[in-house]
């Protein structure tokens, strides 16, 4: 799973059945995974704990542990690593797009946009590696509720390329819109 998924933060139990947190996170490293990671472990002697730094895990933590540290810890890595609320999507280097208070980031600039550009602008995102019919967006961003007509579509498509730019939405003329990572 964590070859196939992406993580903010890896949390490991050292003694687990079948390989080890060391072993697991080594293994991770050679992969090229640089996910952070956390080792939770009853193992407190300097050995082990060098082992730990060595299978290159970022904090090591000794049981029993009082959950408020944990929590401290944990925001510590977020910080080091500059580790976003799941709210927020990094769409670009300094350019992010905040979900919940539905604004985009540019350089410090906060531009804020309707619901449902956001709503089309991840399904852009989300769909990066193809080009996206208007009726496609029409069908997945406004679901259940009354369709817009194609003129709608394009509009909220052509605000969103005026605030990011034309190179980040492609128009593929006569097929669709394609989202340029």
């Amino acid at each position: 799973m964590i070859y196939s998924e992406k993580f903010d933060l890896f949390l490991f139990y050292v003694n687990v059945p079948g390989i080890t947190g060391f072993e697991l996170l080594k293994n991770a490293r050679q992969n090229d995974i640089k996910t952070p990671t956390i080792f939770l472990t009853s193992l407190n002697m300097v050995d082990d704990i060098e082992k730990g730094f060595v299978s290159g895990c970022d904090d090591y933590v000794k049981k029993p542990i009082e959950l408020k540290e944990l929590d401290i810890r944990i925001n510590n890595i977020k910080r080091l690593f500059n580790i976003l609320p799941n709210e927020i999507m990094e769409i670009s280097q300094n350019i992010y797009l905040d979900r919940l208070n539905l604004f985009i980031k540019i350089n410090d600039k906060e531009i804020y946009i309707a619901r449902k550009e956001c709503e089309m602008l991840l399904y852009l995102i989300n769909n990066y590696k193809k080009v996206v019919s208007i009726e496609e967006l029409s069908i997945n961003v406004w679901s259940y509720e009354d369709s817009p007509n194609p003129s709608t579509v394009r509009t909220y498509i052509k605000n969103l390329r005026k605030i990011l730019g034309e190179k980040f939405i492609t128009n593929i003329r006569g097929v669709g819109y394609r989202f340029n990572k």
